[in-house]
């Protein structure tokens, strides 16, 4: 519970590199999460190419800030998980396959895994997705087939948010029925 209730998206970061081995334990628990029928359809980018960064900042509705963070961590879907190789399939955000849905459900349980898991590491990130599968995709040569889910910063934080308002539990728990 700890790590869920100080995990905040952070968009400033520190000039400091992100310790290989806590990269490791962080993709190490991505690669932990659940999947529909164990397809484990995620795939994971990590870019830390100065120029790289600034081009998926530009695609990702020009948010520069993100350049700051020392690494992003690319996050694709892979379909071919659900479809065979031999299917001609192409997706993009009006994709009607509706094995799209359940792969980037999958991988968005492993995405948690991983901003639940560099804040446990004294780590920050934050989910963006303010792209264009067509214009992210070219950056780093991904497949048509694949779906980038998200593009996550991550670094040291040099910011603390305080957290924003919640719910109440009585207005998003209903039981047995709505």
């Amino acid at each position: 519970m700890q790590e869920i209730e100080n995990r905040r998206s952070i968009r400033k970061y520190q000039n400091r590199k992100v310790e290989k081995e806590k990269l490791v334990q962080i993709l190490e628990s991505a690669r932990l999460a659940p999947s529909g029928s164990n397809t484990q359809p995620w795939t994971f980018l990590i870019v830390e190419s100065e120029d790289t960064k600034e081009k998926l900042a530009a695609v990702d509705h020009h948010q520069t800030w993100m350049t700051a963070a020392p690494i992003l961590i690319v996050c694709v879907a892979d379909i071919r998980c659900r479809i065979p190789m031999d299917t001609e399939i192409r997706l993009d955000e009006n994709s009607a396959e509706p094995e799209l849905k359940h792969i980037i459900r999958d991988t968005a349980i492993a995405v948690e895994h991983i901003l639940l898991e560099a804040e446990h590491q004294g780590l920050a990130a934050c989910w963006t997705g303010w792209f264009e599968q067509d214009d992210v995709r070219p950056i780093l040569n991904i497949p048509e087939d694949k779906y980038v889910c998200g593009i996550l910063p991550l670094g040291y934080g040099d910011e603390t948010p305080e957290q924003r308002p919640r719910k109440a539990m009585e207005e998003i728990v209903r039981y047995e029925t709505w």
